[in-house]
């Protein structure tokens, strides 16, 4: 599972991302090879490939986002 925290909020493409949950917010890919950019709190810029169907779930946490996923729905 990965895991990493932000504090700034992200924007969702509507035409890449279904919002599926919203406590805890849990987003789905409506298509293979949706990109996520995050810059963590250590100023760290990450990149994430998503394969169709995969999710990631964003909580808020005291001053930042906390991101989690499975590493099985990242190419």
């Amino acid at each position: 599972m990965g895991l990493l925290y932000t504090k700034f909020y992200m924007d969702i493409d509507e035409e890449e991302w279904d919002k599926i949950s919203i406590d805890p917010m849990v987003y789905q890919t409506i298509k293979d090879g949706v990109s996520l950019e995050i810059e963590s709190t250590s100023l760290k810029s990450y990149k994430l490939n998503f394969k169709k169907g995969g999710k990631f779930k964003m909580f808020r946490v005291t001053g930042k986002y906390r991101l989690t996923w499975d590493d099985e729905d990242i190419i």
